[in-house]
């Protein structure tokens, strides 16, 4: 069992969590999880707590292939009102801020927020994992070759799961010295990796799982899933549950979704097969 740490709260992790994805973003990958309103961010928000969200995880900064970089400011702008709302609404609910920039992080953990999640690691912002053990905040690590531009043009790797192995080795050596206590390790789905790289990472989840950190996973309608069963997004819910199944079975502690009452219901199962408690 795993403890997140944030600040003086504590989120075991028992059986598999729950992270619901929002985007305030006018332009994210999935049509479907753009949130520009407030009306609309407060609804989803809703939902996603009723169905049973460990964690609401908020971005302002789209990163999907050839995403265009915004400012902090403007990026914090986007979710200052959700992460207003959930942390007055649900207190009880962890916050998860998806940002590479410290400012924002920094303006959203003062408010009340508890993760960063960094898809950068660190390497965008040299003050992030400063920022982050100043709150003594739980941090995503995330792996990605390249950035939102051009990750995706030509990934190429030797043997993908033992460069991400040294990566992960290497950052949390790196965030401890920084003082950061509570590390989360993303293999970085679709992140500079092409449909091979990404099912090849899905058969070697167990190597992560091995460094004795808490392992997120990220398949939810990716290209992963879609571009193999030439679907779109809107219709790859069903390969989301099998590879978020597939991940649970291997040890996965966190799955980011946009779907919470679906992987609520595929952990409910797994749980029963495998006598979870």
């Amino acid at each position: 069992m795993f403890t997140l740490k944030s600040g003086s709260r504590d989120l075991h992790i028992k059986s598999p969590l729950v992270m619901g994805v929002v985007n305030l973003t006018p332009d994210s990958f999935y049509s479907a999880s753009r949130v520009c309103a407030e009306s609309d961010f407060v609804q989803i928000i809703d939902e996603m707590v009723s169905e049973g969200a460990d964690i609401i995880d908020l971005g302002g900064q789209s990163s999907r292939p050839g995403a265009t970089l915004i400012s902090a400011e403007d990026e914090y702008k986007r979710i200052a009102g959700a992460l207003e709302y959930v942390t007055s609404r649900y207190p009880q609910v962890w916050v998860s801020i998806d940002t590479f920039h410290s400012g924002v992080a920094r303006k959203a953990l003062e408010k009340g927020a508890h993760i960063i999640n960094d898809i950068y690691a660190g390497d965008f912002d040299e003050k992030m994992h400063s920022v982050v053990a100043d709150f003594d905040a739980c941090y995503v690590c995330m792996h990605m070759q390249g950035n939102p531009v051009n990750m995706q043009l030509n990934p190429t790797y030797q043997n993908i799961t033992s460069e991400i192995l040294h990566f992960f080795k290497s950052k949390i050596e790196q965030c401890k010295k920084s003082g950061i206590n509570s590390i989360i390790l993303d293999p970085g789905f679709g992140f500079g990796k092409t449909i091979g790289h990404n099912y090849e990472l899905v058969k070697n989840l167990k190597s992560f799982i091995d460094l004795d950190s808490p392992i997120l996973a990220g398949f939810s309608r990716k290209s992963m899933i879609y571009k193999l069963l030439g679907k779109t997004p809107e219709d790859s819910l069903n390969g989301t549950t099998v590879l978020n199944t597939i991940g649970i079975m291997t040890g996965v502690s966190i799955l980011r979704v946009h779907d919470v009452k679906e992987a609520r219901e595929c952990i409910k199962i797994i749980k029963e097969i495998m006598n979870i408690s």
